[in-house]
């Protein structure tokens, strides 16, 4: 995973996830024209429209007006524009509920918000209401697996804060800030800066990922009160930075070599992303295609994942203000 500073249209300061390693290979984050390797295979599937939302920024010179949707075709990865759900401010990172029928989205912005889209089968959509996360900047949020509370990371103001999930979707008060007071910022930093809140694979622990402290924070979810209660700490090395985790889910699908007994990771190759700046990756459910979204070039690209793990280019790039997340529904 690549990672550089980045600052936001919404907040200078913001540093972000630039590309990533997911499902068979790299994306080099350059403009360049993309070409059809010869080892390319594409993987059959049953053609089918399924939606795609995406996420921007709303403030920011040419940004979008709310979220995005779209359609993709399962069999080709082929794009199509679709309608936008206005009444959404900045949500420039979006998340689903295990149902499927809501979608949640950090509004990134001084005076953050978490927002709630309820998403009906007819593709009608209704705006649940918005709650403040009491920090500033969120810029991640993820929903617990009991799908009865939603974790926003407060990038700005280096905190994580938790919100009640209803049984239609819709939000309720905070019940839990935690600011990451300690240890002290890292090189370069000016404070914590929380960029991502995620749930282990069990449900039993919730990780926080903070670049300005270098250290990813470990807590359990009290479920009946929705409260955050620190377990351990995981400290980086100065300066290092993080950002992102995810879980190995035991497949080995990456396109890089494990060597030396897994001492050694060795790079087998890049393809080129479509767009500039790409700022976040996305697989399809099924894991056939691979999203990307393209914050200065304002596009998506869309990839077949083949057998042997390499992506060929699927039809052209699709026009999205500042895409700056990608999220394949069901």
């Amino acid at each position: 995973m690549n990672a550089a500073p980045h600052p936001s249209p919404a907040l200078p300061s913001r540093r972000s996830l630039l590309g990533g390693l997911l499902a068979g290979a790299a994306l080099a984050a350059t403009p360049a024209a993309l070409t059809t390797p010869a080892h390319a295979s594409a993987r059959p599937a049953p053609t089918a429209a399924r939606p795609l939302l995406l996420g921007t920024y709303t403030s920011a010179e040419g940004g979008g007006t709310g979220i995005g949707t779209a359609a993709y075709d399962t069999a080709t990865g082929a794009l199509a524009s679709g309608p936008v759900i206005t009444g959404v401010e900045n949500p420039s990172y979006l998340a689903l509920h295990p149902s499927g029928a809501t979608v949640y989205a950090v509004a990134e912005q001084d005076a953050g918000a978490v927002t709630a889209v309820a998403l009906a089968p007819d593709g009608t959509y209704d705006v649940l209401g918005t709650r403040p996360t009491c920090g500033s900047g969120p810029t991640h949020l993820s929903v617990h697996p009991s799908g009865r509370w939603l974790l926003s990371a407060n990038y700005t103001s280096g905190s994580v804060a938790v919100h009640p999930i209803a049984q239609d979707g819709s939000l309720g008060e905070r019940t839990d800030l935690v600011t990451h007071s300690s240890p002290p910022p890292g090189p370069g930093q000016n404070g914590p800066h929380a960029h991502q809140i995620v749930t282990s694979p069990d449900g039993g622990h919730i990780l926080a990922v903070d670049l300005g402290t270098d250290t990813v924070y470990t807590y359990r979810l009290d479920e009946s009160a929705g409260t955050l209660t620190e377990v351990s700490r995981a400290a980086l090395a100065p300066g290092s930075g993080p950002r992102h985790l995810t879980f190995h889910p035991g497949g080995s699908l990456t396109r890089y070599a494990v060597e030396d007994g897994g001492a050694a990771l060795r790079l087998l190759d890049t393809v080129p992303a479509g767009g500039d700046w790409p700022r976040q990756l996305a697989l399809s459910p099924d894991s056939s295609l691979l999203f990307a979204a393209n914050q200065r070039s304002s596009t998506v690209t869309a990839f077949r994942i083949g057998s042997d793990g390499f992506l060929t280019p699927a039809g052209e790039p699709l026009p999205a203000p500042v895409a700056v997340c990608v999220l394949p529904l069901p």
